[in-house]
């Protein structure tokens, strides 16, 4: 009777999911990324190539106040050289409170500076845009499609930037634009994709599709830039935890053995 409420219930709770992921919440594809599961990683060149998206298209209007310069150098990220990293990081200016005598100026970038935000106040910052979307799916936000179907951040980022209908509306002098990903169906941001945006150096495919997925994996590592080391050290305590069980059951067996012996003869 329990099994059969519970499973009742479970069948509810993915129907409710289905018609609100269809919905309000939109439409989000689930896209395939190297750093999903338990076993993946980043791609180092996907990395570089959505640092170029972002650089070349979304700096224009958003910022990552949360990510240093030098991280591009950082191992499981984009992996620049150093001396990369500091010519990237001079092409930024920053405000330095402590130049002309407290009066303070902008200056070159350096890299230990961090990515200098957005100046536009509706324009929100990207460096947690994969980690604050990473819950958003599912019923009630509750994350069921990205625990079952790997569906986060990335996901609905791409779908985001892929998601334009190319129909658009006024209402109280704002211009919206549809989108199929967005909750609601329309957004104030109009395309900033079109396809071709970018010109690759290593040739890698830049449509639409494959430019969204890639800057959306930037951005993910910019929520997580640790995720690989994460990942690895969770790894390691399974395995850790895997072996401690088989000792601890051996252990057991050992120490009650004599005894059961003894209850089984009627000792």
């Amino acid at each position: 009777m329990i099994r059969t409420t519970l499973t009742a219930a479970l069948l509810a709770l993915g129907l409710t999911g289905a018609v609100q992921a269809a919905g309000s919440d939109g439409e989000v594809i689930n896209y395939e990324f190297p750093f999903e599961g338990p076993f993946g990683s980043y791609d180092q060149m996907q990395l570089q190539r959505g640092l170029q998206v972002y650089t070349e298209v979304c700096a224009a209007c958003h910022g990552l106040r949360y990510v240093a310069f030098r991280n591009l150098h950082d191992e499981g990220g984009p992996g620049l050289p150093e001396d990369q990293v500091a010519a990237y990081a001079d092409f930024y200016e920053v405000w330095d409170p402590a130049l002309f005598d407290g009066e303070g100026d902008f200056r070159p970038a350096t890299p230990n500076d961090r990515f200098p935000e957005s100046a536009l106040s509706n324009a929100p910052d990207l460096s947690l845009m994969a980690k604050a979307r990473a819950g958003f799916h599912g019923p009630y936000g509750t994350g069921i499609n990205q625990f079952f179907k790997g569906m986060g951040g990335p996901e609905y980022i791409a779908s985001l930037l892929t998601g334009y209908t190319g129909e658009d509306k006024e209402e109280a002098g704002v211009i919206l634009y549809e989108n199929t990903a967005f909750p609601g169906g329309w957004i104030s941001m109009a395309p900033p994709l079109y396809g071709d945006d970018v010109v690759y150096e290593d040739g890698s495919p830049a449509d639409l599709e494959s430019v969204s997925k890639d800057v959306a994996a930037f951005l993910m590592w910019t929520a997580e830039p640790k995720l690989n080391q994460r990942k690895q050290a969770g790894l390691t305590g399974v395995i850790f935890l895997s072996i401690l069980s088989v000792l601890l059951y051996l252990t057991n067996k050992r120490l009650w053995a004599p005894v059961k012996a003894r209850t089984k003869n009627g000792e």
